[in-house]
């Protein structure tokens, strides 16, 4: 898989510190992960939507030209800060099928039974992203829903043609799709793989679209689409129901607000871990002058790996659905909590004792790019942070005929076996346990700086584990190293989270000195994974413009006016 990968996602990584400018543009901007997409947003933009109507314009889009990651069929997170100032979290996370069983992944013998939780129809949570994008548009957006989903309807039903990229990873994913015949029929070429160029249509995902554009949300969940996925379960196995569909809501969080040094910080509540390991981090930093420790520096690294060492083992043992239990949130971000899991940390010393419940990582995968991210700031300053997930490569890999789309296989993201790591390699608790209904825990951290009561950033990031850390490194970045939002983006990023016990880093993160250094503290480095979170960002300059960061790591862009 790795060498599959580093094939397919070349770094494009530019040596530490050197890297192309900020786009710059005076009036709106959106960073996303395919150009098609941005466009999409940006034209709503231009049309006099904000920044909400952009995010979800560019969502919809995603779902067409990046089924990869851009969906229907799965769900994310949503923050938002009005121009005014008020900030507010929408969870459109999938949920359970009523019909879930709590060892419904364990094989005869009580043990987890291996890509049962990622591949199929069992695989898939109820779809959440239409009603988030419908419930995020009626309620803040400023343009009606069918003018936001025109854009992917056009893409969906006219084709679009495929870069480079778009066409490798068809190619690379061919074997898997082909399994389901609906998924091979869209996404499988019988003459030939699909090439550079190609013209890619989709009319059953045109279809769905236009019937969202007609009807709203209820086209999706009470009507010829979820007929339509009901039937398919119950033909191959699956659990979710009409009813299913029917039940479903997102739900509007308050949300997750800390202090940085001079700036504040609104990030996900659970059932994402994203806002609460990240504000954690953030304040385990603090006491700590990250500017004199030097970027790059083994200090630092070694700074950011045991902070974020200690927020992934509090996520693994207290983070599930708030609806569901009581989670200590406000304890976890408490100061005299933090600095109390502080006191053991040396500079010299990787710490000791935090390997304590170490588990068997058989299951533990290379992180994929299974998620997408888009950053917004529309003209009168108002900005949306979304992260959408199907969890893995292009979801479960299968399609429920006539719909057009790819569903997910959230459930993975459950704890199938308290104890036991998902594909991402993260252990949970109880608190993730499966049950009906329940929202999974995500690594989804959608997030939003201001600094004197004014926007300063807008940030997010795929990459399942790797989310948390990538974006509190691009905020360190910004806040205390001096980067500009390009650099910030594009500077090398380090991952740890706690099991397994390793520091990971990307080619070109460490320099030879700086790893001797860092396995001298007692770090066992990994530098071997060949895919890595992409960060998408949008900074506010003191002169009010707006400058994007779109990651070099793959096919991002910062479009503004």
């Amino acid at each position: 898989m790795a060498a599959l990968l580093a094939a397919l996602l070349p770094l494009g990584l530019p040596a530490q510190g050197a890297h192309m400018p900020p786009v710059r543009a005076a009036h709106g901007m959106v960073v996303a992960g395919h150009r098609l997409a941005a466009e999409a947003g940006l034209e709503v933009l231009r049309a006099g939507g904000n920044a909400v109507d952009a995010a979800v314009a560019t969502a919809f889009a995603m779902a067409v030209v990046s089924p990869k990651d851009g969906n229907l069929g799965g769900g994310g997170f949503l923050v938002t800060r009005s121009a005014e100032g008020s900030a507010r979290a929408l969870d459109f996370r999938e949920v359970a099928p009523e019909r879930a069983t709590r060892d419904m992944f364990l094989d005869e013998r009580g043990q987890v039974a291996p890509r049962r939780s990622l591949d199929g129809w069992l695989a898939v949570a109820v779809p959440a992203a239409v009603a988030g994008y419908a419930e995020a548009a009626n309620t803040l957006g400023a343009l009606p829903l069918r003018r936001l989903i025109e854009p992917a309807i056009g893409l969906a039903s006219d084709g679009f043609a495929l870069s480079e990229i778009d066409a490798r990873w068809l190619h690379a994913s061919a074997d898997r799709l082909a399994r389901d015949p609906a998924a091979r029929a869209i996404f499988v070429r019988r003459d030939r793989p699909f090439t550079e160029g190609d013209i890619f249509r989709q009319p059953d995902l045109a279809a769905t679209l236009e019937s969202i554009a007609r009807r709203g949300r209820d086209a999706f969940y009470q009507g010829e689409t979820a007929r339509l996925v009901a039937a398919a379960m119950e033909s191959n196995g699956g659990l979710i129901t009409t009813a299913d569909l029917a039940r479903y809501r997102p739900v509007w969080r308050e949300p997750l607000t800390g202090t940085y040094r001079k700036v504040s910080v609104i990030s996900m509540p659970p059932p994402s871990s994203g806002g609460v390991a990240l504000l954690q981090m953030l304040a385990m930093t603090e006491a700590h002058d990250v500017g004199a420790l030097g970027a790059g520096s083994s200090a630092l690294i070694h700074l950011q790996a045991e902070v974020a060492r200690r927020a992934f083992a509090d996520r693994a043992l207290h983070l599930g659905d708030p609806d569901r239990r009581e989670l200590p949130v406000k304890e976890l971000l408490g100061r005299a909590y933090l600095m109390r899991r502080m006191r053991d940390f040396e500079p010299a010393h990787a710490t000791a004792g935090l390997e304590a419940g170490r588990v068997p990582h058989s299951l533990h995968k290379n992180e994929s790019d299974h998620t997408t991210h888009i950053s917004v700031v529309d003209a009168r300053g108002g900005a949306a942070s979304m992260t959408v997930t199907l969890n893995a490569y292009f979801g479960a890999a299968i399609v429920a005929p006539g719909t057009g789309f790819l569903l997910n296989d959230e459930m993975d993201d459950f704890s199938a076996k308290p104890g036991i790591p998902n594909q991402f390699g993260l252990v949970g608790a109880e608190a993730n346990a499966i049950e009906p209904g329940k929202r999974p825990l995500s690594s989804m951290t959608p997030s939003i700086v201001t600094k004197d009561g004014k926007l300063l950033l807008v940030v997010g990031s795929p990459g399942g584990s790797k989310i948390i850390t990538t974006v509190y490194q691009v905020i360190l970045n910004v806040v205390d190293l001096g980067m500009d939002v390009q650099g910030a983006v594009s500077w090398p990023r380090t991952h740890h989270q706690w099991l397994p016990n390793r520091l990971r880093a990307e080619p070109f993160a460490l320099s030879a000195d700086v790893a001797l250094a860092l396995e001298a503290r007692g770090h066992e480095l990994d530098v071997r994974d060949a895919t890595w979170s992409r960060a998408d960002a949008i900074l506010v300059a003191e002169d009010g413009r707006l400058e994007g960061g779109a990651d070099p790591r793959g096919p991002h862009v910062a479009l503004g006016f």
